[in-house]
């Protein structure tokens, strides 16, 4: 659902640019998926951080025409959220990283994961688990932006697809997807645009 005062959104980006990444300028429809392409260490991260504003950075930013600035932290956080690869837990067990667990439980099934994974200690998950309940934990979020870095790069074939799947659905209520990939394949099924990265240097590019 939309996040109440926000456009279900327009996501612009100006001049942005931060060490290891040259300036760059684009803009995202509401319900649009743009893939992100780039061998390893050629800025797919740099980029999607920058937009998220977790490491410094300059140039403008702005959800729904609201400016970054004019948010704190972790307000902007919230409403454009970045997935890692690799993603963060600061609790010992899955369920300590979910205000609700019950709106969680669907997408959980769906990502082949029983219920009683909330009870798993961090510890004991593998890659592939960590990547679906991380983008599962971003989803029930609902975030107006959700920022990709390789979500399904520890995934087997179908269970990629059912959270390629997944994302579709919450890029069908509204919401603008950045996705990075190093497929191909994936980018034409996910995205309907492509930015290439090479040297943080980033360019359109066909799909």
């Amino acid at each position: 659902m939309p996040v109440p005062g926000y456009l279900w959104p327009m996501l612009l980006v100006r001049a942005l640019f931060r060490p290891g990444l040259e300036p760059v300028s684009f803009e995202i429809a509401a319900g649009e998926c743009v893939a992100v392409r780039g061998a390893s260490g050629a800025g797919k991260s740099l980029l999607l951080r920058a937009i998220a504003d977790l490491d410094p950075n300059e140039g403008e930013v702005s959800l729904g025409g609201r400016r970054r600035e004019a948010m704190s932290g972790p307000e902007w956080r919230r409403l454009v959220t970045y997935v890692p690869a690799e993603p963060g837990w600061w609790a010992e067990t899955v369920g300590g990283h979910f205000t609700c667990w019950s709106a969680a439980e669907p997408l959980v099934a769906s990502l082949g994961l029983p219920g009683a994974c909330r009870d798993w200690p961090v510890l004991r998950l593998s890659t592939g688990e960590r990547q679906r309940l991380a983008l599962i934990r971003a989803l029930v979020q609902a975030p107006p932006v959700l920022l990709l870095d390789e979500p399904t790069s520890g995934l087997d074939h179908e269970t990629g697809l059912a959270a390629e799947a997944l994302v579709a659905r919450h890029r069908a209520a509204g919401a603008v997807v950045v996705w990075a990939t190093h497929s191909s394949g994936q980018a034409a099924r996910v995205a309907s645009r492509a930015l290439s990265v090479a040297a943080g240097r980033v360019r359109e590019e066909p799909l």
